[in-house]
């Protein structure tokens, strides 16, 4: 009994220490602002994204110069 009470308390050691460690060399990354504004979707995906990121073709919203080039397939 005495011997299985040692491993636990090893690992539970272990665990601690190298989360400790883990939190120690994670670098400061700055949270980004929440996005704010209208909300559109890709004509062509359908994903949403504010509307200053969106591009304009042919009267659509895209998401990218890809989709805005390719235009909505729908038809």
């Amino acid at each position: 009994m005495r011997f299985i009470l040692l491993i636990v308390l090893v690992v539970v050691a272990f665990w601690v220490i190298r989360r400790a460690l883990r939190s120690v060399n994670r670098p400061n990354i700055p949270e980004k602002p929440p996005l704010q504004g209208e909300l559109v979707s890709c004509a062509r995906c359908g994903m949403h994204l504010p509307r200053t990121e969106a591009r304009e073709a042919g009267g659509a919203l895209f998401c990218s110069e890809e989709h805005a080039r390719l235009g909505s397939g729908k038809g």
